[in-house]
């Protein structure tokens, strides 16, 4: 019986009909990858309070999926917006633009189905969102990376610039870490 090769993962940009696939993808990146690293109940207040696509992301085209045979398999994204992290629950004002002359462009929201894991598909988003940030302009990235997503980014040539807490509005205390880099 001969194998059926199947296509090659493809990055496009997300669409709003993406955004309930993007939901429940990052509720199972999140539950599944994240043990180890934050407990139960840090997780979901995460998911609760954090976590969830961001739609001004789509609106404005920075943010991408990998999708395979019609299953997404991760996505990510990059802002010239103020936003550092977080989706849409957690807008409470207008996002404005970044000066990409003195101002790092963001790196958001990366999230890779835990069957799809340390399959370079992180990286591949990555190099998406470094080369569109660059067409951009801009000079910097930076990020807050949970503890799950730091050793990708450290990977990937960020470094560390601050830890520190976020502290939910459930009292969960989560601890993050700021981490930049170059574009180049």
């Amino acid at each position: 019986m001969a194998s059926v090769d199947r296509p090659a993962p493809r990055i496009r940009p997300a669409t709003r009909e993406d955004v309930p696939a993007i939901d429940e993808l990052i509720a199972r990146s999140a539950r599944a990858l994240s043990g180890g690293y934050y407990s139960a109940t840090q997780i979901e207040s995460l998911l609760r309070w954090v976590f969830g696509t961001d739609t001004q992301l789509i609106d404005d085209g920075t943010y991408f999926v990998v999708e395979q045979d019609q299953q997404l398999l991760g996505a990510g994204g990059w802002s010239r917006r103020r936003t550092l992290f977080g989706g849409d629950r957690m807008k409470e004002h207008e996002d404005p633009l970044l000066d990409p002359r003195s101002e790092p462009a963001r790196i958001r929201a990366f999230f890779v189905d835990p069957e799809a894991a340390r399959q370079g598909l992180g990286r591949r988003l990555f190099d998406q969102c470094r080369s569109a940030a660059a067409a951009a302009g801009f000079h910097t990235l930076t990020l807050v990376a949970t503890l799950p997503g730091e050793p990708l980014y450290q990977a990937l040539g960020f470094t560390v610039t601050e830890r520190f807490q976020l502290h939910l509005p459930d009292q969960v205390d989560v601890p993050v870490a700021r981490m930049n880099r170059g574009v180049a």
